[in-house]
């Protein structure tokens, strides 16, 4: 679980970037972001009725068109990661805050390209039992010699939202 603050004038692009950093995950794959059945993500023109471009939406004007107060959040189509979103309060920014930042987060997210909730769940089991058939090959992929469902490492997550609240701030325009 995580829960984030993020301004209400964010681009949908960037609410997708602040879900990977708080996920811990590499963006390296194609997702969408589906309010009341509209989907935005990377628009492609081969692909028909594909999403809408989100570089071009921001979550307020969603929300106010769509009335929406909760969304689906689809990642890496292969594995189908499907994350459900609940926009809890809207709220003015506090002077002073970096946005997005972390509110809360408990437990360990899946690493990247851990096969969905069902490749997941055979790896975690494979894992946990050393005379499993594929406990070494899950170990290297990995890279990790257990799992804790439990661990999330809060400073990462914040660490990761500031950088990406310090590349979106906007710059001050020197004189000419």
């Amino acid at each position: 679980m995580r829960r984030l603050d993020v301004p209400l004038n964010i681009r949908l692009d960037r609410l997708h970037e602040a879900l990977q950093a708080a996920l811990g995950w590499s963006n390296s794959h194609l997702y969408e972001l589906v309010f009341k059945g509209v989907g935005f993500g990377i628009p492609d023109d081969g692909w028909g009725d594909g999403p809408m471009d989100a570089r071009k939406a921001k979550l307020i004007d969603i929300i106010e068109d769509t009335g929406a107060k909760s969304f689906k959040y689809l990642y890496d189509f292969g594995d189908g990661w499907e994350h459900s979103i609940k926009i809890e309060k809207i709220m003015p920014a506090i002077d002073g805050v970096s946005y997005p930042c972390l509110i809360e987060a408990s437990g360990a997210c899946p690493p990247e390209d851990s096969g969905g909730p069902w490749g997941f769940m055979e790896a975690r089991q494979a894992l946990a039992d050393p005379n499993h058939e594929r406990h070494q090959e899950i170990r290297e992929w990995w890279g990790i010699e257990t799992y804790d469902p439990a661990a999330v490492d809060i400073p990462a997550i914040e660490a990761s939202l500031e950088k990406l609240a310090k590349r979106w701030a906007p710059r001050r325009r020197t004189p000419k």
